[in-house]
């Protein structure tokens, strides 16, 4: 198993008991580790508001990130910031819960409109740093584009057509 980017874990024995509810904020080694993994330039800043309740007999996760990143320009390769904002929910279940998704057939129902199946559990530990991460993950842009930037096409330097280039071929004498 491969260690965490960043870790903070509760049991759902202890949300059990009472729903839980953290802030967290990477320190420094900890960004330069997200920023490598998910292809940031620099992750300058990252917290996180995470609350853990009962639901079923697992856990729902709510959370609420916020993270200023610089990322580079696809178009023009400069570097930029941008603050990135994220709500969350994920449920989790342990394994052989009734609520845990089943894989019985080869066909799946999928409703986009629909809410996520539950996470099913290693054990009885929920990373909720894990998550934080994993959201994040999901609102990099993978082309960022910096402010303002504008896409430019070439411009058009040759024959627009095979045929063109064929005939330009024609009129120009083989060199020897």
């Amino acid at each position: 198993m491969d260690k965490p980017l960043w870790s903070h874990t509760v049991t759902l024995a202890d949300i059990g008991r009472s729903p839980q509810a953290v802030t967290l904020s990477a320190d420094n080694a900890t960004r330069v580790s997200i920023a490598r993994e998910l292809g940031l330039e620099r992750l300058n800043a990252l917290s996180a508001n995470v609350r853990a309740r009962p639901w079923l007999d697992g856990a729902e996760i709510t959370g609420a990130l916020e993270a200023e990143v610089t990322q580079i320009c696809s178009l023009t390769g400069e570097a930029f910031d941008s603050v990135l904002r994220s709500d969350f929910t994920v449920r989790a279940v342990p394994e052989g819960s009734d609520a845990a998704p089943r894989n019985d057939s080869a066909e799946v129902d999928i409703d986009p409109e629909g809410d996520d199946p539950p996470d099913v559990l290693d054990g009885d530990h929920i990373d909720l740093a894990a998550y934080v991460v994993e959201h994040l993950a999901l609102e990099v842009d993978p082309f960022p584009r910096k402010p303002g930037a504008v896409f430019e096409p070439p411009a058009e330097e040759g024959p627009s057509s095979p045929f063109a280039v064929l005939t330009q071929l024609r009129r120009d004498p083989p060199s020897t």
